[in-house]
């Protein structure tokens, strides 16, 4: 994998750092606010959110970080994009003891998310984008984004992702992404889809 210098893979170690890092940065999103409207259930909850992602990113996909995780990023690979583990009896303890009481907001949003990710599997998903408060303004995260891309372009596939915050769009866009669905959850945050097509 291509790489840009400023960026590594952040498989390969300081997970509690790149947990601490994504439950920050996603304190004040409005989709996980809405599925946990709570903020201090919110603060508890979303490492173990974010630690079982980061698992499911190292069986499914690659993350890519800033070196000391400033920045961290969650991708899914081609072939990779649509799938979901098998919900058993020791998934649906894990999600409970995530999500709580917030479980079936948590599974609507999902399931609403699922429907409107690009069809087919020809596609890099980015599905998590965070900066540590403290680290913004300071290029890491377009960075770990560009780093993204750049394998994109590599294996030869467009990047797809979602976003609920309205500040993001823009952002995407300078980086090449277009819009290609604006959506709802029903009673809940508003999405927009972005794809950027391969160079």
């Amino acid at each position: 994998m291509s790489i840009p210098r400023a960026i590594v893979d952040g498989a390969s170690g300081m997970r509690r750092e790149a947990v601490e890092t994504l439950a920050l940065a996603f304190q004040d999103d409005p989709a996980l606010q809405w599925i946990m409207p709570d903020a201090a259930a919110r603060r508890r909850r979303l490492p173990r959110f974010f630690d079982w992602l980061f698992a499911d990113h190292l069986r499914h996909g690659m993350i890519l970080a800033a070196p000391a995780r400033e920045a961290v990023t969650l991708w899914r690979l081609p072939g990779k994009v649509h799938h979901h583990d098998p919900i058993t009896p020791a998934e649906l303890w894990r999600m409970l003891r995530i999500f709580g009481p917030a479980i079936g907001r948590a599974e609507r949003t999902g399931r609403h998310l699922a429907k409107h990710i690009p069809a087919g599997e020809d596609h890099l998903y980015l599905r998590y984008a965070a900066v540590r408060p403290d680290a913004q303004g300071k290029a890491w995260g377009g960075h770990a984004i560009r780093a993204g891309i750049a394998e994109a372009n590599r294996l030869g596939v467009d990047v797809c992702l979602e976003t609920a915050k309205p500040g993001n769009v823009a952002i995407y866009q300078r980086l090449g992404f277009g819009i290609v669905d604006e959506w709802q959850v029903p009673g809940g945050p508003h999405f927009w889809t972005m794809l950027r097509p391969r160079d």
